[in-house]
């Protein structure tokens, strides 16, 4: 019995491990790299978070697709082109790229601390 209670621990400390850690094939880049990566057109800007906040203040470069609609409108973006990902704070934009990279993105790019870093 003692047994299943550290393999039940162990699940859990795995889970929470895969939730924090970056996952692999996604960049990373803070928000002053991303100043001058708006200038390319070959890449493709996602806002995750709602429409509320999108509205309150967003980066004109970036497209609102909430986080709980991205799986379902993932097909509006070209998974030919570089995805850049950007939430209030960097965990929404974590788990949107890392659902992205399991859809087939294969060039998918997190913005570390979000727009609470935009200055």
């Amino acid at each position: 019995m003692e047994y299943v209670n550290y393999i039940l621990i162990g699940l859990f400390i795995f889970f929470i491990i895969q939730r924090i850690l970056p996952a692999k094939g996604i960049r990373h880049i803070s928000t002053s790299e991303l100043k001058n990566e708006l200038k390319d057109k070959n890449k493709q800007f996602v806002d995750v978070r709602t429409p509320g906040e999108f509205k309150g203040n967003h980066i004109k470069s970036f497209k609102n697709i909430p986080l709980h609609q991205l799986d379902q409108k993932a097909n509006q973006l070209s998974k030919d082109k570089e995805v850049v990902v950007i939430c209030q704070r960097g965990m929404r934009s974590q788990k949107a790229s890392k659902m992205l990279k399991k859809l087939g993105f294969t060039k998918v790019t997190n913005v570390k601390g979000g727009m609470s870093a935009w200055s």
